[in-house]
């Protein structure tokens, strides 16, 4: 039967949720009735999941089993029609996508916090994605918040909990729930985009690879197509058992957290190719033996090779990057002759510019990069167009950098990470910045001469709408660059994010240590923005 509970009128703390959806600690949304609360004001955003066909799944964190069961059975008081739900509960984030358009579902919920630790004392989240297979955009985030501020009741369908670990059809109060497979139809559209003869070839002939899950929602996808379809051998995928607090690491590929990974390629008898993905498997690493490859770098280096892979081999239609990701992939573009578009981060930007058929490839400096094959960021899609590249070119990694380098010159680039930095204080620091900006043009500092500053605002060039107030921006005369933009992706305090950037056109520059390079902008930016006096910090709580 279905029974209507009353639920106290409140804000879910006050917070709407953005394009990463709504993250809180897992033993908020494990509170009274919380869960139910954003469940049923996202279904009413929506217009109400009557006869609607849904996709469900997430990356295996702790309270991921328990939330699926809930959603489940308030889908079915809710009057939904067929709840597609992947084998055990889990989902990564793009075949989540690939199946809301692959299926032509009426969109998805996805059950992660992404990168962030997993656990009862950590991270849980949940985001809706519309029938694009896209994040939902402001104007659906907008009702979803507005209604948890108005609801008073919640719809929910009193039974026995199903069981998910059993592929195939089942029944819940008249809704239709299938369970399938989370990555066969993955893994075939991979197939689909690359030559996997082709990869497979490169595994025959001794080629070795080490792919990180870090205990995430990867780790079975990497062995299916990896190790299974592609005969990598046996131990080429590691940490690949999802666990619900993630091994208890911090599932953010990165050379702080994937230091194991860092290890091995950079040691005695390294691999030929490394790789990691993250919490829900939209964001990728890639190290090569002896050398790391920054998300910015593997952008513009995956752009100028798409053509490679038999998806991509009549060309791309432009490339997209967030705005604190560094011009390299500009300099592609302009060779190509193709459009590049700068856009706020967040991926529901990219998917419009994908939709309108403007770009094929896009990417973050924060480890995102995807194509138009779905409307997520896709991890292992990265690595496996790395892979394509690799086996066409048949060069190691560090000789594909130096050759991309010479021909485009070397974007010097670097992230400095300020965590869990009082709210009021990060806020300080930003309003100061957009308060002297207009004044900075012209000025000195460290050497540099400002050339441009202000506050990020990007007008879409497919629905016309502006979102303003998306970071500083500060350009030197010399192309260097400094970012400085607040990340909505913890869940305690602020993270402040500063974005590093130095051009360097001489092929004889372009072996420096990465910070030395970057030391000019460095000082630069700590003169201006005064990081150490509004953070309290002497440095960065991580650097990438």
């Amino acid at each position: 039967m279905t029974r209507i509970l009353t639920v106290p009128t409140q804000p879910i703390d006050g917070q709407k949720p953005g394009t990463s959806g709504l993250r809180k600690k897992t033993k908020i949304f494990m509170g009274p009735h919380y869960l139910e609360n954003f469940t049923q004001s996202v279904f009413d955003a929506i217009g109400g999941v009557q006869d609607k066909i849904l996709i469900l799944g997430g990356d295996g964190r702790y309270f991921n089993d328990r939330a699926v069961q809930v959603i489940l059975r308030m889908a079915a008081a809710n009057g939904a029609a067929r709840m597609i739900v992947g084998q055990g509960g889990l989902l990564s984030t793009p075949a989540a996508s690939n199946l809301i358009r692959k299926l032509g579902a009426d969109g998805g919920i996805i059950l992660s916090a992404s990168h962030n630790p997993g656990g009862i004392d950590e991270d849980f989240g949940m985001k809706f994605n519309g029938a694009n297979g896209g994040p939902a955009p402001e104007s659906v985030t907008d009702l979803i918040f507005t209604r948890t501020q108005e609801l008073t009741e919640y719809r929910i369908l009193e039974g026995a909990d199903l069981d998910l670990s059993v592929i195939g059809e089942t029944e819940m109060g008249g809704m239709a729930v299938e369970i399938v497979d989370p990555v066969a139809d993955y893994a075939q559209l991979m197939g689909e985009l690359f030559d996997f003869d082709l990869i497979r070839n490169l595994f025959i002939g001794g080629f070795r690879m080490r792919f990180d899950a870090m205990h995430a929602v990867t780790g079975p996808y990497a062995t299916a197509i990896l190790e299974g379809i592609l005969g990598a051998p046996k131990g080429t995928v590691v940490n690949g058992t999802p666990s619900p607090d993630f091994g208890g690491g911090h599932p953010d590929p990165n050379p702080v957290w994937a230091a194991d990974l860092m290890q091995a390629m950079f040691g005695k008898d390294a691999p030929d190719f490394g790789a990691a993905s993250d919490g829900d498997g939209d964001r990728n690493m890639i190290v090569g033996r002896g050398i790391y490859v920054t998300p910015s770098d593997s952008l513009a280096v995956l752009a100028a090779n798409a053509h490679l892979a038999p998806a991509y081999k009549k060309g791309l239609a432009g490339i997209a990057r967030s705005m604190p990701t560094s011009r390299a992939a500009d300099r592609v573009a302009e060779k190509l002759g193709i459009e590049c578009h700068e856009t706020p981060t967040g991926w529901k930007f990219f998917g419009n510019l994908l939709d309108a058929g403007r770009v094929t490839i896009c990417g973050e400096e924060s480890a995102g990069t995807g194509s138009d094959h779905v409307r997520e960021k896709d991890g292992l899609w990265a690595v496996l167009l790395w892979l394509n590249i690799l086996a066409r070119r048949i060069e190691p990694v560090e000789q594909i950098m130096s050759a991309h380098w010479a021909e485009f010159g070397r974007n010097y680039y670097s992230r400095h990470d300020y965590e869990a930095v009082p709210s009021e204080r990060a806020n300080a620091l930003i309003q100061r910045l957009r308060d002297i900006s207009a004044d900075l043009p012209g000025q000195q500092f460290q050497g540099l001469t400002v050339e441009q500053a202000d506050d990020f605002a990007y007008h879409d060039p497919v629905d016309g709408s502006v979102s303003a107030n998306q970071g500083i921006r500060i350009g030197f005369t010399d192309g260097s660059r400094v970012v400085l933009r607040l990340s909505g992706t913890g869940t305690e305090g602020a993270t402040l994010r500063v974005y590093l950037e130095r051009y360097e056109a001489d092929p004889a520059r372009h072996g420096l240590p990465v910070e030395e390079a970057l030391a000019p902008v460095i000082a630069a930016a700590e003169e201006i923005a005064l990081i150490r006096e509004f953070t309290g910090r002497a440095q960065p709580d991580v650097t990438t």
